[in-house]
């Protein structure tokens, strides 16, 4: 439609161009004998073809003069004719440009919320690996800025791409029509123009692509500022993060000054290459006028139309520009798009329905980068029992315990749910059998209810209220103005530690998962939040299988099996008292956290 409704448009464009040619031959070229020769000769069969449209034409406006009582009366008649004529021509043009732009609206638009939606998408089933690798403020960057500047650059680049070569085709064939001899001149200039504009525009695509980039170096730098906040200030590092801010800002400035210099390029630059263009035309074609070869009045209107060309030229060469400069962000945003999602299902993954029996870990080894965080570790977890994980920082316990939920897939080894390798098995199906309470409570800005029932759609306000209960929560809730309808601000900034550690456990106690990953859960907590949390934890892990990391090991004492690790490696297992017992690695933690 757009196609169409354009083409019409300058189809009423030419024909409104053209009739400058009768309007001058009636105002100055033509007199009464050729117009008298025009109605003897009569309208004649129509056809097809652009002679006999102009015949006709002709033969209708001699009509109109010589049926009049007087000649001067006539062309009178005649001049408001071709005036009315002239107006509807470009009341048509207007309306059929409208109509093509209303009906390229809904596009524009779909493909700009289909790209948002898709991207948001992948942003979901993308691993966590992808994220340690990028920038978070990039990322931010490219699903804003990038998707903006794609549809300001190329959605609208391309309505320009669809209807100014129309314009370009149908002119130009009008004016080979007119003078084959003249219009050679124009298809010598255009690829020399289009030569030098396509060089500007690929400097442009560069620069563009380096100006997305440090876009979301600025918004990764603010997005830092504001989580680091309370450090900067307690540090008096504001000077120096203004610094920094500062030096990023001035070379995002000269780099955007440096782009913008070269898009403004386009226009003036494509003008006078189009005037230079029109200056050879009106000294070759004078010439031809000249020599007699051509009419006036039909030079007048070449030169007409050529004028009309350099409009949708210029439109085409910004159009040309500002595609090139979007290019820059639909790449930057396909990286994101196709961007290789290493945990997926295979072709035919089992459904895992529940959990009956154990979790094996078996051979398993992983590496984040070059080195071997996990090496060779085996161990199995029977349902019901509680496995511990203990040991000092970048031992690999947080890393044994992402494996489960495939937040990664291990270099190699398997883990395994009732005999069935996670990695043959739906990641979904593999994550239902699970929940997650972690070190850092991870809340929403919405109202505590939705955040207890987060991923929980069918959950009752019985069942809600049920598991604030056995979290020990719901005391803490009932005084809030609003209830479980109140609002916890932005992260659960409104919430105190222990409140929001207390809303995590009540959302996997709703869940009601056979397996529960607890990392470190009341590591960052106070003496009276901590006992709250743990009475809380406590309820959760009845009758369930739990994975605990901790590093307050007064928690895990009666953990059914404790593994002790040390540099990617299994350096001791066993109960709380066979373990004090080895005086190894364990016996030493305990001794340094006064207890054994």
């Amino acid at each position: 439609m757009n196609l169409f409704f354009n083409l019409l448009a300058v189809v009423f464009s030419l024909f409104s161009m053209t009739l400058l040619i009768p309007f001058l031959d009636l105002i100055f070229v033509k007199g009464d004998n050729e117009f008298k020769a025009y109605y003897e000769k009569g309208a004649g069969n129509f056809e097809f073809s652009i002679e006999s449209a102009i015949d006709m034409f002709n033969y209708h406006l001699s009509k109109l003069i010589m049926e009049a009582p007087s000649i001067p009366d006539g062309k009178a008649s005649a001049l408001l004719f071709l005036c009315i004529v002239i107006v509807f021509s470009f009341f048509f043009k207007n309306l059929f440009g409208y109509l093509a732009l209303f009906v390229m609206a809904k596009v524009r638009n779909g493909v700009l919320k289909d790209l948002r939606e898709n991207t948001y998408k992948k942003l979901l089933v993308l691993p966590l690996s992808y994220y340690s690798e990028e920038k978070k403020g990039d990322i931010i960057s490219k699903m804003s800025n990038d998707v903006v500047e794609i549809e300001w650059s190329v959605l609208l680049g391309i309505e320009l791409v669809f209807r100014e070569p129309l314009s370009i085709i149908l002119f130009l064939s009008t004016m080979v029509y007119m003078s084959p001899k003249l219009t050679i001149f124009v298809f010598l200039m255009l690829p020399l123009t289009a030569l030098v504009i396509g060089q500007v525009g690929n400097s442009l695509k560069k620069t563009s692509s380096l100006g997305q980039q440090m876009a979301g170096d600025i918004i990764a730098s603010i997005e830092e500022t504001l989580g680091g906040l309370r450090i900067i200030k307690a540090f008096n590092a504001e000077d120096s993060s203004i610094r920094k801010f500062e030096g990023l800002n001035l070379k995002y400035f000269n780099l955007m000054v440096r782009m913008y210099r070269k898009r403004d390029l386009a226009s003036p630059m494509s003008e006078f290459l189009g005037v230079g263009i029109l200056v050879i035309i009106l000294w070759f074609g004078g010439q031809i006028v000249l020599d007699g070869e051509m009419d006036s009045s039909v030079f007048i209107a070449f030169i007409m139309l050529f004028s009309q060309i350099i409009s949708p030229a210029k439109s085409l060469a910004k159009a040309w520009y500002n595609v090139q400069k979007g290019a820059a962000s639909a790449d930057r945003l396909g990286e994101l798009v196709n961007a290789k999602n290493v945990i997926e299902d295979i072709p035919e993954a089992k459904i895992l329905i529940g959990f009956d029996g154990a979790i094996e870990y078996k051979n398993v080894s992983f590496k984040y980068d070059k080195d071997l965080v996990l090496r060779n570790v085996s161990f199995k977890i029977e349902k019901g029992k509680t496995i511990a994980l203990v040991g000092s920082s970048g031992g690999g316990k947080s890393t044994l315990a992402d494996l489960l939920p495939r937040f990664y897939d291990p270099i190699s080894g398997s883990i395994a749910i009732d005999g069935v390798a996670i990695n043959k098995a739906t990641v979904k199906s593999v994550r239902n059998l699970m929940g997650i309470v972690t070190q850092q409570s991870i809340l929403f800005n919405d109202t505590i209810y939705k955040n207890i029932a987060f991923g929980a759609e069918n959950a009752t306000e019985a069942e809600v209220i049920e598991a604030a209960k056995i979290a020990n929560a719901h005391d803490f809730i009932s005084q809030f103005p609003d209830g479980y309808q109140s609002n916890i601000g932005d992260g659960g900034g409104k919430l105190s530690g222990g409140q929001k550690q207390r809303l995590s456990i009540a959302r996997a106690i709703l869940k009601n998962p056979p397996i529960l990953i607890l990392d470190e859960a009341t590591s960052a907590l106070d003496t009276e939040s901590e006992q709250l949390v743990q009475t809380a934890l406590n309820n959760l892990m009845k009758n369930r299988t739990s994975l605990v990391i901790a590093h307050r090991l007064s928690t895990i004492q009666l953990a059914d099996t404790i593994l002790v690790m040390d540099k990617g490696e299994i350096a001791e297992q066993g109960t709380h008292s066979e373990l004090l017992e080895l005086k190894g690695i364990y016996f030493n933690l305990c001794q340094l956290q006064s207890f054994a």
